[in-house]
């Protein structure tokens, strides 16, 4: 049975976005909101979402967001 080959969901520049705002979040500079207005980010989960948003905004290969009901 051959191994079949799987494609990325999330592209390498997409991951080191993430990468970059976790970094800021353990330091404690990571903030939430437009242009860093609001509070700090209080979760990974957060931090992520973040990281996320802003690969999407460069236009890198992320999934769409999932609506919230």
């Amino acid at each position: 049975m051959a191994k079949r080959k799987r494609r990325r969901k999330y592209s390498r520049g997409a991951g080191r976005e993430v990468e970059h705002e976790m970094r800021r979040y353990k330091k404690g500079k990571a903030r939430s909101g437009r242009r860093g207005k609001g509070g700090k980010v209080k979760s990974r989960k957060q931090a992520i979402a973040i990281g996320l948003s802003k690969a999407r905004k460069k236009g890198k290969k992320v999934p769409k967001r999932k609506k919230r009901l």
